[in-house]
């Protein structure tokens, strides 16, 4: 196996585990992270959780070959809602997050995993856009579990039919900037029917999910640590093959031509209501840019 030497983030690095007959990848974000926090001034609780549906997100897209965009969204009744990141087939990744202050601070005084403490219940949605002459692709799942990967993993194995299993680790208020990384392997049902037929296989999955079981968050997020020696450290007695990274970057896809489109579909009246000495302000929820226009170029 060759050596590939990175920077931690920010990538997609799509792996093979010969003898065991998997496929999987493996995502690191850094400046993507930061690049996305940085004029919001997330409370430590909101980025961290923030910081996992973007990896997550990058990571599940993986799984999917598109031309378009990859969003993963969460919709709950709890404190945080909604939770959203997306990212194109050309890697440009964005996220955002909305939330209630005041039932934020009393969850977080409040012992109990991530999901229901912070969510609540609903639902996750993944959704393929791949342009206005394709048929967009959606798949749903409830909030169910303690962690966002539960409720990834339980949309695999109940509408796809795929064994998966996710780690995501998170820590984006370190003294080196924010960090994130996901491990994320599947496998193919044996036959048209979805089942596993073979003993072989189940073991097979059995002993890749023990030693993905063994990486700790330490690791993942370890910048000394690089993705093929780490995938090598867990499975390089079963033949891991690595293929080309896939870059991603932050980047938010607003412009002045779109939020102009979106206020012209608005009624007239509501337009008035939201300007102020003649002017209308648009703050793009992603990235914060502020877009101003007279009141008169938004009708």
């Amino acid at each position: 196996m060759t050596e590939t030497i990175l920077p931690f983030g920010d990538y997609i690095q799509p792996f093979q585990i010969e003898d065991l007959g998997l496929h999987g990848r493996l995502v690191r974000l850094g400046d993507a992270l930061d690049q996305a926090f940085l004029r919001h001034g997330y409370p430590t609780e909101i980025s961290d959780l923030l910081g996992e549906t973007m990896t997550l997100a990058t990571v599940l897209s993986g799984a999917i070959k598109y031309e378009g965009v990859f969003t993963l969204q969460v919709q709950g009744d709890g404190p945080v809602s909604p939770l959203m990141a997306d990212l194109t087939s050309d890697g440009d990744l964005r996220g955002y997050v909305r939330f209630d202050e005041d039932k934020l601070t009393t969850a977080i005084a409040r012992d109990g995993a991530m999901v229901p403490r912070f969510l609540g219940a609903g639902h996750m949605a993944f959704t393929v856009d791949q342009g206005p002459d394709t048929e967009r692709y959606q798949g749903i799942v409830d909030l169910a579990g303690e962690k966002l990967t539960d409720c990834a993993q339980n949309y695999f194995r109940q509408s796809e039919q795929l064994e998966t299993a996710i780690i995501v680790a998170a820590d984006t208020s370190g003294p080196a900037g924010a960090r994130s990384a996901a491990l994320m392997i599947q496998r193919l049902p044996a036959n048209a029917e979805g089942t596993y037929v073979r003993d072989e296989e189940d073991e097979a999955w059995r002993r890749a999910v023990i030693l993905m079981s063994s990486v700790t968050p330490d690791e993942l997020l370890d910048p000394e640590l690089s993705a093929s020696s780490l995938l090598y450290r867990l499975y390089h007695e079963d033949g891991v093959r690595i293929f080309s990274i896939k870059p991603v970057r932050h980047a938010c896809r607003c412009s002045e031509e779109k939020v102009k489109r979106t206020l012209a579909s608005f009624p007239k009246d509501e337009i008035a209501e939201m300007a102020e000495d003649g002017m209308v302000s648009v703050v793009c929820e992603f990235c914060k840019t502020e877009y101003v226009f007279p009141v008169e170029s938004a009708r």
